[in-house]
């Protein structure tokens, strides 16, 4: 029986299996590790090398419009609060990064390469997202951080912005060398929020970086359907945030998104489906075609089932590789189940050399 035909039928029923278990029963407050007693500091992540995104194996590179440079499946066995990680930011140099989790978690650090394929991470801290007290969220619907976007500065030195789906509120945080620091003021809300159901908010956030857009605020629910069944988002303009459409192709959600500095939004897609399992989509969209009141379609770059290296894939970062490349970095939400799910980090390159800006190699 060849390999595929193998695993159709023996590894994708039982990853399917797993999946079912793992992310369509609801993980209820307890499964997740409180953070009221976690001290901030240094913890030590086990990374193995992702090589194939194909689970049989195989030196395939190219998948859709996207090519695979590598990945990582992340482990921290001495930290219980390692996962459940929802949102992530890189720097521009593609190794600084910063990542939350929906318990009420911030992770940053730095990754490390192999030439230009995902290797490891160092210096790597976590720490509980705190409140205008300065203290831990006492209740969990406050911990539920799902997106995270940066500001303005860099990771070392600069702010950041938090979204929170169940208790719905965007939250402007200091962020610095050390990690997350204090609440800095709050981004007023869409009235839409109200619509939202607790667990299908505010899930994806951006700033976007160029374009006609620079410097304002895009976020998306998770799913919020208007009256085609699209999706809905908002951008935040002079006069407060303003309601925009994405087309729903497939009944998928909406799980992050990110910009990349010509100011075209990349927007990360997950569904789940008993007899299917899990799968993720990527669509890419012109940063012109954001407009309030407008519904944007987007082109989609990659669509990707159990047969593939994924998870729960939360988590969306966008940078230039060195040869001005468009690098895509995803990470998931393993819903603090290490049994039936795995973090993992992938990480792939859109080469789209009509906006491609070079930097300084890794």
């Amino acid at each position: 029986m060849p390999n595929r035909e193998r695993w159709r039928e023996t590894g994708l029923w039982a990853a399917t299996v797993a999946a079912v278990f793992a992310i369509a029963v609801p993980v209820w407050a307890e499964f997740k590790p409180k953070t009221k007693n976690l001290k901030t500091g240094a913890i030590s992540v086990v990374a193995e090398p992702i090589s194939s995104f194909s689970r049989v194996g195989g030196s395939e590179k190219h998948f859709g419009k996207l090519e695979f440079l590598g990945g990582l499946v992340l482990t921290a066995p001495e930290a219980s609060n390692f996962g459940g990680w929802s949102g992530l930011i890189l720097d521009a140099d593609s190794k600084q990064f910063a990542a939350i989790s929906d318990s009420g978690v911030w992770m940053t650090g730095a990754l490390r390469y192999n030439r230009s394929a995902l290797s490891g991470m160092t210096n790597v801290r976590i720490g509980a997202v705190r409140g205008t007290d300065g203290k831990p969220f006492r209740r969990d619907r406050d911990n539920d951080s799902e997106a995270i976007a940066l500001a303005s500065g860099s990771l070392v030195s600069g702010e950041v912005l938090i979204a929170f789906e169940q208790n719905t509120r965007i939250a402007r945080y200091g962020i610095g060398i050390d990690g997350l620091t204090d609440v800095r003021g709050f981004l007023p809300i869409p009235k839409l929020a109200n619509a939202m159901r607790r667990n299908q908010g505010i899930e994806a956030m951006t700033v976007m970086r160029g374009g006609p857009h620079a410097g304002k605020t895009v976020a998306m629910s998770e799913r919020l359907y208007d009256a085609s069944r699209n999706h809905t988002g908002w951008i935040w303009t002079a006069s407060g945030p303003r309601d925009f459409h994405l087309t729903n192709i497939g009944d998928f959600d909406v799980t992050d998104i990110a910009s990349a500095d010509d100011g075209t939004l990349y927007v990360l897609e997950r569904r789940f489906r008993w007899l299917e399992g899990v799968k993720m989509r990527v669509r890419r969209i012109n940063a012109a075609d954001i407009q309030p009141g407008k519904t944007v379609d987007g082109d989609i770059l990659i669509e990707a089932d159990l047969e593939m290296q994924i998870d729960n894939m939360e988590g969306l970062a966008v940078t230039r590789g060195k040869n001005g490349e468009t690098l895509l970095t995803m990470i998931s939400d393993n819903n603090f189940n290490s049994f039936l799910q795995r973090t993992v980090l992938l990480q792939f390159a859109l080469k789209d050399t009509e906006t491609a800006k070079a930097r300084p190699p890794l």
